[in-house]
């Protein structure tokens, strides 16, 4: 039986760099989906393309880091925050468009920035990572901004179909938020405790 030391893993792996992948796709997507100014041109679906691309990379880089143990803190941190740039660009950029109202995109917005702050506010007593409810949100959200970026060209019933998975989203985006802040408040006392 060995008692050498696990070797950490290194932040320069492949599940952070398709990470950065994500982050880095994110002006292009933008770029996309604003020169083509909300028609279902090649533009639109050149956008299309690219959250698609986007978010498999969201799958990839997950499913990578747990087969081959490349899960790191940079990854916990990184990883949300690719999401986030992604499904928030996408918001706003639906609500510019006039396509999605901006309540909606508000009330995510405001919940995912909010989660984020308080991840780094808490860093000190430990590392707050996706529960099983903040990935269900992340997909029923990219979902339902797919079909927000394909109704342009499927008409009228995508519209719908995307509105009822909208709300979905934004149902448990919001109660995914309280969870976080109560896992926030559960790792602080538990940390004082730990202290004390």
């Amino acid at each position: 039986m060995s008692n050498t030391p696990a070797q950490p893993v290194s932040r320069l792996n492949i599940a952070n760099v398709l990470t950065v992948v994500r982050i880095l796709l994110v002006p292009f997507f933008v770029w996309f989906l604003l020169i083509d100014n909300g028609d279902g041109g090649l533009f639109r679906w050149l956008a299309v393309v690219v959250f698609a691309v986007a978010i498999y990379t969201d799958k990839l880089d997950g499913d990578l880091a747990r087969s081959r143990g490349l899960i790191t803190d940079f990854g916990k941190i990184a990883d949300p925050i690719a999401d986030k740039l992604l499904i928030g660009s996408a918001l706003v950029l639906l609500s510019v468009l006039g396509e999605l109202w901006w309540w909606v995109t508000i009330v995510i917005l405001v919940r995912e920035v909010g989660i984020t702050l308080l991840r780094f506010a808490v860093i000190r007593y430990g590392v707050m990572p996706a529960s099983r409810g903040g990935k269900l949100k992340t997909v029923i959200q990219t979902f339902a901004v797919f079909l927000y970026l394909l109704q342009a060209a499927l008409g009228d019933w995508a519209w719908w179909v995307a509105v009822v998975v909208m709300m979905a989203a934004v149902l448990v985006t919001v109660v995914t938020g309280v969870d976080y802040v109560l896992q926030a408040l559960r790792l602080r006392r538990t940390s004082r405790n730990a202290a004390s």
